[in-house]
């Protein structure tokens, strides 16, 4: 079946979908994005994507192109289009289209909107889950505003990319003083060698991840000791246990950090545990 893709106003084949050449996000990176994961063709933890997107859009100024009602509208008729059982709902919005200069375009220039959904099996994941992940360890580059989500991500790409030729599914990126921040795409966590789970706290240095917040109140409700605050790439090679969060890796389990092993080499029961209650909890609450 042909994808679909929706772009201002139009659904329309994904192979034929384009933007403005002189459109902002293109030229500037000056847009926004989020992504939800789909279960059973329904979105999980919807409000508080949403309420991130419109946070992010506030942060830079970028008016909204629709009400959040008709916005949702749009998004579970993208995922409908596209027949998405499992899978991902990705949605761009940026400053709109206009003359190439980098003050603000003229009050009333539209934002441009763009909403895609494709197919991601969760039977992929699990098998990942299953045997844990390697990480590696990259040079954390961003600028200060990590906590709005924006398309400006060649630090991540680049990141990433690294984690890709190293044979690794994910680079932890680290800051100056040693400290991880966070994955090129997703929250950073460790069981400690006490543990302790740690994670690291939701200042501006890092996304405020919405799967890292629902993994928090799991944690909360299954009476697990949790501190918010950082660890080093050391402490990651001590640890009984590492996992990241995400939308589309939701909780996944890490065995080794640069080639070093991690507690015993496979994914950890705190790890494996919280995958499964929240693949249960976003399924359930899914809309």
């Amino acid at each position: 079946m042909s994808r679909v893709a929706y772009v201002n106003g139009q659904y329309v084949p994904h192979g034929q979908a384009t933007v403005h050449i002189e459109d902002r996000g293109f030229q500037f990176s000056d847009g926004v994005y989020e992504v939800w994961s789909v279960f059973d063709g329904r979105m999980a933890d919807f409000d508080g994507h949403m309420t991130r997107l419109h946070r992010s859009m506030d942060e830079l100024r970028i008016p909204a192109p629709m009400s959040r009602e008709s916005l949702t509208r749009v998004l579970h008729e993208t995922v409908r289009r596209n027949r998405v059982n499992e899978g991902l709902v990705y949605i761009q919005v940026t400053r709109g289209a206009a003359r190439r200069d980098h003050p603000f375009p003229p009050e009333g220039t539209p934002p441009t909107l763009v909403i895609t959904a494709r197919s991601l099996p969760l039977s992929k994941g699990n098998a990942s889950a299953a045997k844990g992940v390697a990480i590696v360890t990259h040079p954390d580059i961003r600028w200060g505003r990590c906590d709005i989500k924006t398309v400006g991500l060649l630090p991540n790409v680049l990141a990433k990319q690294a984690a890709k030729e190293k044979g690794a599914a994910e680079a932890w990126m680290v800051d100056d003083m040693g400290l991880v921040t966070e994955g090129s795409s997703t929250n950073a966590w460790i069981v400690d060698k006490d543990g302790k789970l740690r994670t690291r706290d939701a200042q501006s240095n890092i996304l405020r991840g919405i799967t890292r917040a629902a993994v928090i109140k799991l944690v909360e409700a299954e009476g697990l000791e949790l501190e918010e605050r950082a660890f080093t790439v050391d402490e990651v090679k001590t640890a009984r246990e590492a996992f990241y969060t995400s939308a589309s890796g939701y909780v996944m389990p890490a065995v080794s950090i640069d080639g070093v092993v991690i507690g015993d080499g496979k994914p950890g029961p705190i790890a494996t545990k919280l995958r499964s209650k929240y693949l249960d909890q976003a399924r359930r609450d899914a809309i």
